[in-house]
Parts: structure tokens; sequence; C-alpha cells
């Protein structure tokens, strides 16, 4: 996989605000631009498997020396949005676990810088469970975004009535909807500390609640924040699962570590393109995806960029 370096956060900004907006051999697209050829832009930015990185790695880490950590990546989403309106700041799971910081602010310290940074929303990771699911519950009123899952039954949880199976998000007249899914907790979390958390399935569930936003609430775009792994052989994957999804335009992946530099297209069941991306871990990489929509026939153009930071 290709390395991008830059001598300092200021050359890597300038680099990324040049990548963030070329489309159908236009080059980078301004707001009077955009205005003139009748778009919108959404600007989708994600993370996943932050894991407690709450600073970089040491300098003398031997594979990611200095990377990730959450003040450089909270400016670097500050800078995106001082040059776009529309911005979608979304993350899918497994915040905690991985770093001393969790084991001493046990999540608290995760949920608020993310509160600072403006998340907009979160799905729940398998290690979100690691201080039980009750520690989630805990430690949620210290978050100001919305957590989302459509596949695990909360009903005789403590985090009963607090997880919504979707959002919907309005930008400059284009409704996004985000719906989330989890892992199959059995045999790979500890039964206590998920309690009577019920795993059910999450390709129905989640072709339904898709159905349900673009088809009944008039999303023009819908986005799935997995945490399903990006490719398994033996479980259901974000590989598996997109041939076979219908209505949802992006899944937003987590759980497998893996590093894409661009998303995936999959055509789905009906032959049309999902896009499957995920972001490494630790914050390592910003992931980014620029949505380009017609205002007036709500035709969907994409333009992406995930780069280290």
């Amino acid at each position: 996989m290709a390395e991008f370096k830059y001598q300092n956060r200021r050359d890597f900004l300038k680099y990324f605000a040049g990548t963030t907006a070329v489309l159908a051999g236009f080059p980078a697209l301004s707001k009077e631009i955009l205005v003139k050829k009748d778009l919108v832009k959404l600007t989708i930015l994600y993370t996943n498997d932050i894991h407690s990185r709450i600073e970089p790695f040491p300098s003398n880490d031997p594979k990611y020396a200095d990377k990730g950590g959450f003040a450089r990546r909270s400016a670097v989403v500050e800078s995106i949005r001082k040059e776009s309106d529309n911005v979608l700041l979304l993350d899918a799971g497994d915040i905690f676990q991985g770093t001393p910081y969790f084991n001493l602010y046990q999540g608290e310290l995760e949920y608020k810088l993310m509160s600072l940074m403006k998340y907009d929303a979160t799905t729940i990771g398998n290690h979100d469970f690691d201080l039980g699911i009750d520690n989630i519950t805990k430690q949620m009123p210290h978050a100001t975004f919305s957590f989302i899952n459509c596949n695990y039954d909360f009903s005789n949880t403590s985090l009963n009535n607090k997880i919504v199976p979707y959002k919907i998000f309005e930008k400059q007249g284009i409704k996004i909807g985000v719906l989330g899914y989890g892992v199959e907790l059995e045999g790979l979390v500890d039964k206590k500390m998920y309690k009577d958390t019920v795993y059910q399935n999450p390709l129905p569930i989640a072709n339904a609640t898709a159905k349900l936003l673009k088809l009944d609430l008039g999303c023009d775009y819908v986005i799935a924040l997995s945490h399903l792994g990006f490719k398994d052989d033996k479980k259901i994957s974000d590989m598996s699962m997109a041939p076979q999804t219908e209505n949802i335009d992006l899944i937003i992946g987590g759980h497998s570590h893996t590093f894409l530099e661009h998303p995936i297209k999959v055509p789905n069941r009906v032959g049309k393109e999902v896009y499957v991306t995920q972001v490494g871990w630790a914050g390592i990489w910003l992931g980014k995806l620029d949505v380009y929509f017609s205002q007036n026939s709500k035709k969907i153009s994409h333009n992406s960029g995930n780069r280290k930071i």
C-alpha cells in the first residue's frame, strides 16, 4: 500500500485540500462553481477502531511513529470544515480499549474529545463492551453524538432506548440516512460484558432499514456504519454483505483494521454501486468521501481520498 509522507501538517493540509474536489474532469470546485452547476457537495469524514488512541504513537514506534492522535485529527477536520459547508463526521465503532487512557478514564475522555470534534454519529463495536455494557451507558452522557445500531436488541439491558436504529441528517436540502450494525458477540465478547444483548443477522435488518430510509422517509443517500470487518471467509462481512444489499450507498466499515486508500465499488443485488470503505485503526488515517448531488435530479457522483494524518 502506498505511503504518503509530508514534511509537516501544513504540507498535508495543502495536499489534502487539493484532492477533495475533482469531479468528471473538472478541477477543484469552488462554492461559486457548485452553485452555478446546481451541485451540492456533501463531505463525509470517517474513522473506525480508534481504540483510545488519544495521543500519537511514540516517535520510536517501528510502524506508526508519530501517527494518529486526537489533536492532529481535530486540526484536519477543522480545516476541512472551513472549506466545506456540508460535513458529516462518522465513526464505525471500537472507540474503546487499547491505551492506559481507557483504563484510567473508562471511555469518558474518548467521548468528550469526540464531542469536542463534533462527531455526528457512531456505531457499537465489540471492544466497546470491554468494561461491560453498563459502562457504555455510564459514559454516554459525555457524548453529544448519536449511537446507531439496528441489529442488536438492547431491550433487556441498560442501553434500552439509548441506541437508535438510524438517524437522518439534512444538509442543504439533501437528506442523508445513517444506519448501523455490529458483529456477532458470542464467542468474541464475554457474555457477562454484553449481558442480554441479542445479536440479529444484520443483512435483512439493514436492508429493511435502508428501504425505510430511502423509499419511505425520502433520504437521498444512505450510509451504513458497519462493525463486521472488511472480509471474512467464515462470517458475514462488508464484502460478502454489500452484494446482497439494496438502498445502501456507502458502507463505512470497522473491526478488521483494514487500510483502504479509496472505497471499493461493489454492485448490489440490483446492480447499483455500493461503496465499501475502511481506514485502518487508531486514527492513523482519516477517511474522506465527497458526494456531489444535483439539486434538480439528485444525481450522485463521488470523489474520495483516504489519507494518513
